[in-house]
């Protein structure tokens, strides 16, 4: 940062603290109005799935996403018929579907054509009128994602209550007790509050998922302290060489206001490419990701020099400078300058072999079997499981589009729909089909009809994901439709095939999109065209040892019981993807630490071995720290209940875990040595 910038935030620093304040107030605000704005769904503009849903909606006047489940343990009655309809008139465009009854369960579904979003706001109501004797379990995508809201309150306050307890000892004792600790917590703060009310005004135009909050709120305390604890140290170590704390703060900012805000924009650029893929799930938590690390530009930018005056030198000074040679990271330096080659092999194995079980990761568009068990939702989901199957509040739905109003009614589209239901009824994945030549299997108009098939499995199953392929590449087509009708497959498992299939053809572009920028902003930052590359090459060596982790961790089950963590057979969709942007950024957040402390060294020495061992020594210590934040902040994930939010949460751990030791304090000294004065080329004139 320049000093003209910081001497002006300096003049201004009144209002610019006072419009933090009002961050600071505005954000608690927002976060709490905005859960009945959230909602997870998968839908995926433009797919087969979607282009079904649309005609749900507009000829059927219901959506999938937005149909309840309601479950008795009893037999089937008219009573429970009428109960039923009644209740379904509280809900805006509810219908009750006939009644279904198996292994002494009766269900039914409650259509609407509200997408998840609203339609989850009418769960209470839809309760409390389906109160009485037998018992109704109100189930489906809408309550579940109800009945989720208050569990994900719940932990991100479980979360905020290691993540911060624990910054704040780690702060104390790289800091000591004095008021420069309570500075990371106030720019977290502000990252945070001034990130809530932007996600608050677009949950109003965009889909936003429903941890949205939590993601924002433990990535930001992460984030926001690990910048502000490198701003304030360097601050310390600048009073012991001026008396005025303006030029201290000037200096601050020039190095290590500079190196956080580029640290920001690389995390920020592996999250906005999250916005170039066409799926709304996967924008959504792009959308949430990016603004964390943007508020935490702007934080660091005009809030943190503000904080620094007030704080003056009460901050306190560096309490000792160490010299080179001496210390814990000195002597780690010197070793490893000493044998660099014998280093970086050791240290490369041991990580790539944490990456060889990455072949091993299979991915799921979601997992209802991991919900936790304790919501009504999910103990009516387990009644419909035992005595059904878990597809059932999940169908497959085929829709026949002829083309013509009373084309569904003729006798060859007729034939053509029995002979489709025929082969589903055999197919092993199906546990029931249901179909007909009125409503609501057949629209007003005769245009439209359609199939629905239960299946076995939940949507998210492999099972039930082949039987969608094998529907759509083969029964559709031996069911020999008349020509010029068009049949589409969505519901639940076939838009969860698209969601997987949409979302991963777009992540090669996204992995190249991350290296290419990244390549850019640290050439930048460097001024050297090799360290960038070699930051790329074991950035990418650390993400696929995450991978590998998360397999033998979450499938393989090694340490999952013992640490509390649901098994899974695999990891949800978009869990890899999230990880790469953000690990990425992560990643260069350390990268920039050091290097960037090791080119001051270079550019007043051009000793290319005390420049890393000067750089390792100077960072070594807040690395580490920032590390043990980050560890805190992101464990908030781990202790929660959610599994994809577990699953998140023991990836980012283990990748900073994996960063700040072997890679930052091993492999990158190391082949920084091997590599002597290329580290530093930069062709004449550039």
């Amino acid at each position: 940062m320049s000093a003209r910038w910081t001497r002006a935030v300096l003049r201004l620093r009144v209002p610019i603290l006072a419009c933090w304040l009002a961050l600071l107030v505005g954000g608690p605000i927002a976060a709490a109005r905005l859960s009945p704005l959230l909602a997870t769904s998968f839908s995926v503009p433009g797919t087969e799935s979607d282009h079904a849903q649309a005609i749900l909606a507009r000829a059927f006047d219901e959506r999938p996403d937005g149909t309840f489940t309601v479950v008795f343990r009893a037999r089937r009655s008219a009573a429970l018929r009428r109960r039923l309809a009644a209740a379904a008139a509280v809900v805006p465009t509810g219908r009750a579907s006939e009644l279904r009854h198996s292994g002494g369960v009766v269900w039914a579904e409650i259509r609407t054509a509200l997408d998840v979003q609203r339609a989850k706001r009418y769960t209470p109501a839809l309760r409390h009128a389906l109160a009485g004797e037998p018992r109704a379990y109100v189930t489906g995508a809408p309550a579940i994602q109800h009945d989720l809201d208050p569990i994900l309150s719940a932990d991100l306050r479980r979360g905020e209550a290691i993540a911060l307890p624990a910054a704040l000892l780690v702060l104390v004792g790289v800091l000591g007790v004095s008021l420069a600790v309570l500075v990371p917590f106030v720019v977290a703060a502000g990252s945070i509050g001034a990130t809530l009310l932007v996600v608050y005004g677009l949950a109003h135009a965009v889909l936003m998922v429903s941890y949205v909050t939590n993601l924002v709120v433990l990535i930001g305390v992460g984030l926001a302290v690990d910048y502000s604890l490198l701003v304030v140290s360097r601050f310390r170590e600048e009073l012991t060489r001026t008396t005025s704390t303006e030029d201290a703060i000037v200096a601050t900012m020039a190095t290590a206001g500079r190196t956080a805000i580029y640290s920001a924009v690389t995390v920020a650029i592996g999250l906005a490419l999250l916005l170039l893929i066409p799926v709304p799930f996967v924008r959504s938590l792009g959308i949430g990701g990016v603004l964390v690390p943007l508020a935490a530009v702007a934080a660091t930018a005009t809030l943190q020099p503000a904080l620094l005056s007030l704080v003056g030198r009460r901050a306190g000074r560096r309490r000792r400078r160490v010299d080179i040679g001496r210390g814990f990271w000195a002597r780690l330096a010197g070793a490893i300058t000493l044998r660099p080659k014998r280093v970086f092999v050791v240290a490369a194995a041991f990580v790539a072999a944490a990456a060889l079980p990455a072949a091993f990761l299979h991915v799921t568009p979601g997992s209802l079997a991991a919900l936790p068990r304790s919501p009504e939702s999910v103990r009516g989901l387990d009644v419909l499981r035992r005595a059904v199957g878990a597809g059932a509040i999940s169908p497959t739905e085929i829709v026949v589009d002829t083309g013509r109003p009373g084309g569904a009614r003729t006798p060859g589209l007729q034939r053509a729909a029995h002979r489709l239901a025929h082969a589903l009824s055999r197919d092993p994945e199906v546990f029931l089909v249901a179909l007909g030549r009125r409503a609501p299997y057949v629209d007003s108009t005769g245009r439209y009809s359609r199939v629905i098939a239960v299946g076995r499995h939940e949507y998210g199953q492999p099972v039930e994901r082949a039987f969608v392929h094998r529907l759509r590449d083969r029964l559709i087509a031996s069911a020999r439709f008349p020509a010029g009708t068009r049949v589409d497959v969505g519901g639940g498992p076939a838009q969860g095939v698209d969601y997987v299939a949409r979302t991963y053809a777009a992540f090669p572009w996204l992995v190249l999109g991350v290296l290419a920028l990244s390549y850019v902003v640290l050439l930048r930052a460097f001024r050297s065209v090799i360290l960038p590359l070699k930051a790329a090459a074991l950035n990418a060596l650390s993400v696929a040892a995450v991978y590998g982790l998360l397999v033998i961790v979450f499938r393989w089950g090694v340490g999952a019981d013992l640490l509390g963590l649901h098994r899974v057979g695999a990891v949800e969709a978009w869990i890899p993807i999230f990880l790469f942007a953000m690990l990425f950024g992560l990643s260069m957040d350390y990268e920039v630490f050091l290097v960037m402390r090791m080119r001051e060294a270079w550019e007043q020495v051009h000793d290319n071995a005390r420049a890393v061992a000067y750089g390792l020594e100077r960072t070594g210590r807040i690395v580490t720290a920032a590390a043990l934040i980050m560890v805190a902040a992101f464990s908030g994930f781990v202790v929660g209940r959610v599994a994809g939010l577990q699953e998140f949460g023991m990836g980012l751990v283990l990748a900073v875990l994996i960063d700040a030791t072997i890679v930052r304090a091993l492999l990158v000294p190391s082949l920084m040595t091997i590599l002597g004065r290329w580290n530093w080329w930069l062709p004449r004139g550039r």
